[in-house]
């Protein structure tokens, strides 16, 4: 069995208080970049990671500034 991924089509399904909300994001361009799932098979994204992936982008880009944490001067 030959199974091609587009990875074009996003689908995010979530509870909102009193209902599902469904959002569906599809690039007309390109693809969606996904991370390599852990070993359980799960991807833990951060607000701003989702919002790269939404807009069709890395989620690691090389450029990217993370916050320093714990740091003193």
């Amino acid at each position: 069995m030959n199974l091609k991924l587009n990875r074009d089509k996003l689908k995010i399904l979530f509870w909102d208080t009193n209902g599902f909300c469904l959002y569906y994001r599809r690039l007309e361009k390109g693809h969606f970049m996904w991370p390599k799932p852990e070993k359980q098979g799960a991807i833990h994204i951060t607000k701003q990671q989702l919002s790269w992936l939404l807009s069709g982008l890395s989620l690691d880009p090389p450029n990217a500034r993370y916050p320093l944490n714990g740091l003193e001067v």
